[in-house]
């Protein structure tokens, strides 16, 4: 339930209506959050916009619109920025995704990807940061550090929290972002069969998806979305991503591999194997990803060199810095070859984010794998992010420093806020360290598994259920026949995910099975959604939303025809509500704007509503 404070102050706020207008609509929105505060007190602030670096050329302040007309869209851009750089995707464009990994693999620096945009958020701020935000910084990041190899941008955790708590359409993100970084290659978070989202899906859906996300954001010519480096299925089951890959071949999209590591020593039974099966599929490059037992320096150096015997592709690392010590562990990985490697930029750096990009180009800089990038470029960007995170503050994962608990409860950088965010909604907030505890006795019962969204997701269901209900872990292990248990644990039992590469914990797993209702593991879709998918960008945008989460796309339709697009608020705004005697602009679209001043409070307030004299102004577009 939201907090709610009194409304005998600003009693014009008690009778707001949803009129057809979208000014008022979106007033309606101010009205509610002003009123029940649901992410506390509105915190003074900066607008975070005002500390971005200034470009020549550039504006007072960035566009941060979603429908704007799509500036690039009359051929690929040439030097990033105006740089004299060749950005990461024309030079894609240019020499195909093999021709791409080949030049990657023969270069002397070590390339990098930013994944401020992307998983540092997820990681340290639930992925509650809003398209604006994202957006507002697109043209700096493109012109100051045109040496990335990629801004990782799209997928994961961010498809479906933009429609369930953003109000906000998440092609509409990929479009935006794509018209402000045009020339650095975008990366998104592909989960394999399982898309963007939790269970595996049809082909026709995942063909579809795939389809339209390597089309977006630029209407005339083929576009990257490099799918990010992680196990196909969550459980390393080579068969699922066959047709991901068969959908690609005609694209130039450059596709990572995931090679997993066990607990140290290297498990050498977890590398992969190069083999005929994958031969053709158009794999560029494999990669590692460290999300749980963050790897130690030594063990991150072994991994990159095994790989190395295995092949002669670029390998790219990516790892999570919730105990505070990956930046020598991307060091260590650096002097054992590694290609590329992930970081996010310094102020959603850290802890269960990426290592500080900040950090790594100073630690390389004059060596002979320097990055390429500029430091003072890439600091330059720093004062933007830590605006902007001040305004998410309700959403912090509550890590307040590093932990090495990590290498205990081997909980993913990227799950941990997230998790924390579900036991607080669950009333477990205050017992989040046994959350931990039961986290470790989840895994062991499910048989160790490779914690990735979805698999991750499965061991973190299981832990909060078991802590909720007070269970014993070992009863539980013992007769799970008696426990209700979460309906992502026993799809994940009946194989929904594939085999995982440890086989199945038997008996554990025969019993939790006995006696209950499995739904089919190869789902279908209607002829109608095929027909959909088929169609237009726009209506197979609009069927993906519905076919992948059908629950979180109908909360997103209802906050629209409720409330009007509520992506053009400002963040401070659109969380925390409106300053009485303030006037708040709203930008509406590029052709119109409006205004609004909550009154002072009523010299004699009422249940009634107050005289036109002190009430708050409607919204006023103008042309």
């Amino acid at each position: 339930m939201s907090r709610r404070r009194s409304s005998t102050n600003v009693p014009e706020l008690l009778t707001a209506r949803i009129p057809a207008d979208r000014g008022t609509k979106l007033l309606t929105w101010l009205a509610d959050v002003t009123v029940n505060q649901p992410n506390g007190a509105r915190p003074a602030h900066l607008d975070p916009r005002e500390k971005l670096p200034e470009l020549p050329g550039s504006s007072a302040l960035p566009d941060t619109s979603t429908t704007s007309a799509d500036a690039t869209s009359s051929g690929v851009a040439g030097a990033a920025g105006g740089s004299g750089v060749v950005g990461s995707r024309r030079r894609l464009l240019e020499l195909g995704p093999e021709g791409f990994a080949r030049a990657l693999r023969e270069q002397t620096a070590v390339a990098v990807t930013d994944t401020t945009f992307r998983d540092a958020h997820q990681s340290l701020l639930a992925t509650r940061v809003r398209t604006r935000d994202l957006v507002a910084a697109g043209a700096s990041v493109s012109a100051l550090t045109p040496e990335l190899l990629s801004v990782e941008a799209w997928g994961g955790a961010t498809y479906d929290v933009t429609l369930r708590f953003l109000g906000e359409d998440p092609w509409e993100r990929l479009d935006a972002l794509r018209r402000q970084i045009p020339d650095i290659c975008l990366q998104m978070l592909l989960r394999g069969r399982n898309t963007v989202g939790y269970t595996p899906y049809p082909e026709a859906v995942t063909t579809a998806f795939v389809t339209e996300a390597a089309a977006s954001g630029h209407r005339h010519l083929p576009d990257l979305r490099r799918p990010e480096r992680r196990v196909p299925d969550g459980t390393g089951d080579p068969r699922g991503p066959g047709h991901r890959h068969r959908c690609r071949r005609s694209r130039p999209l450059l596709h990572g591999g995931h090679a997993r590591s066990g607990r140290d020593p290297l498990h050498p039974g977890l590398l992969p194997r190069p083999r005929p099966a994958h031969r053709g599929r158009g794999r560029a490059h494999p990669g590692h990803q460290g999300h749980g037992r963050a790897p130690a320096p030594a063990a991150a150096a072994q991994l990159v060199a095994a790989l190395r015997e295995r092949f002669d592709l670029p390998v790219h690392l990516h790892t999570h810095d919730t105990a505070g010590g990956q930046l020598a562990t991307l060091l260590a990985a650096v002097d054992a070859g590694v290609d590329a490697v992930d970081v996010a930029s310094a102020p959603l750096a850290g802890t269960t984010s990426q290592p500080s990009a900040s950090a790594l180009v100073a630690a390389l800089a004059h060596t002979p794998r320097d990055t390429g990038l500029d430091l003072d470029a890439v600091c330059a960007l720093e004062p933007y992010w830590e605006a902007v995170r001040r305004i998410y503050a309700p959403f912090e994962s509550g890590l307040p420093g590093p932990t090495g608990r990590v290498y205990r409860h081997e909980i993913p950088g990227g799950q941990l806020s997230n998790l924390k965010q579900q036991a607080i909604a669950l009333g477990l907030g205050e017992r989040f360290e046994a959350i931990e505890d039961m986290y470790t006795a989840a895994d062991r019962i499910l048989g160790r598994l490779v914690k990735v969204t979805p698999s991750s997701k499965v061991v973190g269901d299981l832990a909060l259920a078991l802590v909720g209900s007070d269970a014993d872990p070992a009863a539980f292990e013992q007769d799970p026949q008696d426990y209700d248990i979460p309906d992502s644990v026993i799809g994940f039992l009946n194989g929904d995910l594939g085999n995982p590469p440890g086989g199945w914990p038997e008996p554990f797993r025969t019993k939790a099975l006995t006696g209950r209702e499995l739904k089919p593991r190869d789902a279908h879709i209607t002829a109608d959604d095929e027909t959909r998918l088929k169609g237009s960008s726009t209506e197979r945008r609009q069927a993906l939303n519905r076919l992948l989460f059908a629950g979180p796309t109908k909360d997103f339709q209802t906050t629209r025809d409720t409330y009007g697009d509520v992506s053009v608020l400002g963040t401070a705004d659109y969380l925390y509500g409106l300053q009485p005697g303030t006037e708040h602009v709203i930008e509406l679209d590029r052709g119109g704007s409006g205004s609004s001043r909550p009154s002072k409070p009523c010299p004699t307030p009422t249940k009634k509503a107050c005289a036109p004299s002190c009430a708050p102004s409607t919204v006023r577009c103008a042309p």
